[in-house]
């Protein structure tokens, strides 16, 4: 039988997607090569914006119809390219009934009613019930039903959340969110923070090293407010877990060399966690420290828990103990009651931290969460043009960040051979650039050391070091 995954929204997302792509490998189950020959569908959701719920109900909308071709239904419509596809299937196979399964934080937010509104929908998967999908894939491979999935109380991490062939995966350190931000939907739909015992982490990263992971990503909505146990059940911090983990690849000579991590919360970003990046290998200096917005005002509006100054002064001190550090961040502009003066903050601190990208979007507002209901929202032309502002300002300083580092000589994981030209290939630096150099296909999956030659557009080109 075969499967297909359309994955929205954050990395936590993608790993949650793997670790369900793992259960079917193991079932036997292959990848279809599109969702018109899959058997089943995962559509694994977002709720954290609008523009991202009004995609997936776009394509809930298409897979009705889809279901309606594979059925044999006169009255199925669809693009005459997806049309073909689906028909050539049922013309293959005959009717072969196709199974829509939703999950993610819109499925969560939309629970009691999804199927209801959208009955090709066979089953929703919320945020407590991923441990059900080895009955759902039971129930689709017998072409049954199941009764309607219980949620359990506690959240349960994968064993794994590899992706087949892939050099760097995500590993979920713990999940949920007590910060409340008030724009923030995922509160809500995620549950409050549960932190994985270490074990379950280093057992973990012993099966990814055995399938030649190089790089691994630590995820959490806020990794550095984890709070896990060790082995001996005593309590542990953020930086105690970076700690064990890179002893840990030591000990086990893993072929995982990089230590990623996010997202992390500035109020939690303490001066131990900067001890321990500065000083261990392992971990990256490439950090993505969201900020939202540059004015004490609004980051109070958004209950952030820090202000303009503290932030300021942990970048300061970031930059002290790291020479080679580059930063990353999120910035909201448009926030209920944000002014020009409040807007013009954010243009500031960009030109003092110099971030070499940033994730940038206007403020959009989410039903259930506090700032929906504030006074003083910003019409939209108003946010469009202020965000307008910040993104001509990054893509200045993206650009002054960037040629920079040309002339750098830096370690690389080569991922993939170049699409433009099949003599190069393309990897990445320990701060998450791309670069792109000629050499032998056999190096992908190794690390490398290239020299910076120059810039094009966000991408370095370097030549191989011997």
């Amino acid at each position: 039988m075969k499967y297909f995954f359309e994955t929205y929204g954050c990395e936590m997302n993608i790993a949650e997607s793997a670790s369900v792509e793992q259960i079917l490998i193991s079932r036997g189950w292959t990848k279809a090569e599109n969702c018109e020959s899959a058997d089943m569908v995962v559509i694994n959701t977002c709720s954290v914006r609008a523009t991202a719920e009004t995609r997936i109900f776009g394509r809930l909308g298409f897979y009705t119809g889809l279901k309606k071709v594979r059925s044999k239904d006169k009255d199925a419509k669809l693009k005459s390219e997806e049309m073909k596809k689906a028909v050539d299937f049922v013309n293959e196979n005959g009717i072969v009934p196709l199974k829509i399964v939703v999950m993610g934080c819109m499925a969560e937010r939309l629970l009691k009613t999804l199927q209801k509104d959208w009955p090709c929908v066979d089953y929703v998967v919320g945020t407590y019930a991923k441990n059900k999908f080895g009955e759902i894939i039971t129930a689709v491979e017998n072409n049954e039903t199941l009764a309607e999935i219980e949620e359990e109380p506690v959240y349960s991490f994968a064993e794994t959340s590899y992706e087949e062939g892939a050099f760097s995966t995500f590993v979920p350190i713990m999940h949920g969110c007590n910060n409340f931000c008030s724009y923030c939907i995922v509160p809500y739909v995620r549950g409050r923070e549960v932190s994985r015992p270490l074990v379950q982490i280093l057992n973990e990263l012993d099966i990814l090293s055995k399938r030649g992971v190089k790089e691994i990503t630590l995820l959490g909505q806020n990794v550095n407010s984890y709070k896990g146990t060790d082995e001996k059940g005593n309590e542990i911090n953020f930086p105690k877990l970076l700690q064990k983990i890179s002893s840990h690849l030591d000990s086990t000579k893993s072929s995982i060399e990089w230590i990623r991590f996010e997202s992390s919360n500035p109020k939690d970003f303490s001066d131990e966690l900067i001890d321990v990046i500065a000083a261990d290998s392992h971990i990256c200096k490439g950090l993505h420290i969201a900020v939202q917005h540059g004015s004490t005002k609004i980051l109070k509006a958004m209950n952030r828990k820090y202000t303009r100054e503290s932030y300021l002064e942990l970048i300061g001190k970031l930059k002290s103990r790291i020479p080679d550090l580059v930063l990353s961040t999120d910035i909201m502009l448009g926030f209920p009651g944000e002014t020009q003066e409040d807007a013009e903050e954010v243009l500031t601190l960009m030109e003092e931290v110099k971030y070499e990208s940033a994730f940038m979007y206007y403020y959009n507002p989410r039903e259930g969460t506090p700032a929906a209901r504030m006074e003083n929202q910003i019409p939209l032309e108003e946010k469009k043009k202020r965000l307008q502002k910040v993104i001509d300002l990054q893509l200045k300083i993206q650009n002054e960040v960037m040629t920079g580092r040309v002339g750098k000589t830096v370690k690389v994981l080569a991922d993939i051979i170049s699409r433009d030209n099949k003599s190069e290939l393309l990897g990445k630096t320990e701060q998450n650039e791309r670069v792109a150099f000629a050499g032998s296909p056999s190096l992908i999956g190794k690390f490398v050391t290239v020299h910076i030659d120059s810039l094009n557009g966000n991408t370095y080109r370097g030549t191989l070091c011997t």
